[in-house]
């Protein structure tokens, strides 16, 4: 593959472009805002510079990487490409315009691709005259700096298609995992606890955000609290990949999304951005301090941790992903300390089991039914 077409020149495109040509790839990137290419194209090359400064690459590096690539309008310019992916807006039908309209100009040979989080793969390739060379390449962002790539075969994938692209991903030291196209893939199915169970804990009154926050940080070690990541990562945003993978999964009260969220959203409390969220980040606002209240704390850390274990066993229950692949996905894609199901086998699986248990029998909710494979791998060693 040594020449990769990219898409989209906004934030995750012009990624995905750098990812590919500080891996010796020729690239084309294709934008049909010519204000917006321009801009990508400056701010790429003034990262460029910046890497130059830091001593992570050389100026002739960076005169090899600019000549190595095009910036376009035309989708034309993708005749030779072996590889294209696409980074445009999570919209079903103008990615299959765009699809129709690449595949009448790349070669039979050329594999398609699509970055996207939140769509089916099945629905995207249903267009293509030759569904069989199509999947998903998720990035995660910022490109550059995230390690992890999920490569998503659909039902119409060849499998030595998926086999190339993730040897190709590696080969861009990426860690790429392979995983089945269901909604939200790994990363964005597996940790939906880590938010959706602090917001429910917060709403029972049992704590405040500062103190779930503290809970997770402290005894999880978590790099930030769940309140802390969603303003960074937006309100608006997370709840709306949670309301999507919500009914993705016919409305499975596991997924089910927070008023507390969606009244934050309407708000326009998004978080960093906004200067509000669930914390006030203006120039002079003070962060509240946490109830530190070990008993508290740990009662926190353990039923949001069993609910994010129990994800990933039904993510492995269900053969969407391999246990290696899953764990390595949460480390990678989201930073988290441990991969899920090792740290299950640290914790004692049993002891992960009675923590879902009990909170099932007390709430009588299907959102804590403790996972199947879950109950028979603990039935298995007593």
């Amino acid at each position: 593959m040594n020449v990769v077409g990219v898409i989209g020149a906004g934030t995750m495109g012009i990624g995905i472009a750098q990812v590919a040509v500080q891996n010796n790839k020729k690239v084309i990137v294709i934008e049909v805002n010519e204000e917006v290419l321009s801009k990508s194209k400056a701010n790429l090359f003034k990262t460029f510079e910046k890497l130059v400064e830091k001593e992570k690459v050389t100026s002739e590096q960076v005169a090899s990487f600019k000549s190595a690539m095009t910036f376009t309008t035309q989708y034309s310019a993708l005749k030779e490409a072996d590889l294209v992916i696409e980074a445009i807006i999570e919209n079903l039908e103008v990615k299959h315009s765009v699809f129709k309209k690449v595949e009448e100009i790349v070669s039979e040979s050329c594999i398609l691709a699509s970055n996207t989080s939140s769509l089916s793969i099945a629905s995207m390739s249903a267009v293509l005259n030759i569904p069989t060379r199509f999947l998903g390449i998720h990035f995660f962002n910022p490109a550059p700096l995230m390690a992890l790539v999920e490569v998503i075969p659909g039902v119409q994938t060849n499998a030595e298609v998926t086999e190339l692209v993730k040897t190709e991903m590696l080969a861009w030291n990426k860690k790429a995992v392979v995983v089945k196209d269901t909604p939200g893939f790994i990363v964005n199915r597996v940790a939906r606890p880590f938010y959706g169970e602090a917001l429910r804990i917060y709403e029972e009154g049992i704590a405040d955000f500062a103190t779930i926050d503290w809970a997770m940080t402290h005894f999880g070690g978590f790099k930030m609290g769940p309140f802390t990541l969603m303003d960074y990562i937006g309100n608006d945003i997370n709840y709306t990949v949670t309301e999507s993978v919500f009914e993705a999964f016919y409305f499975d009260p596991r997924f089910k999304p927070s008023f507390t969220q969606k009244r934050h959203k309407e708000a326009g409390l998004y978080g960093r951005k906004s200067g509000k969220g669930y914390y006030d980040y203006n120039e002079n606002a003070q962060k509240p301090s946490p109830t530190e209240d070990v008993s508290l704390g740990k009662y926190i850390f353990d039923r949001i941790l069993a609910m994010l274990i129990n994800e990933a066993f039904d993510a492995l229950f269900m053969q969407v992903a391999s246990q290696e692949d899953i764990d390595t996905a949460m480390k990678f894609g989201v930073n988290y300390p441990k991969g899920l199901l090792q740290w299950a086998d640290e914790i004692g699986l049993e002891n992960i089991l009675q923590t879902l248990t009990n909170l099932f029998e007390e709430y009588g909710e299907d959102r804590y039914r403790p996972n199947p494979l879950l109950k028979r791998k603990v039935q298995s060693v007593q």
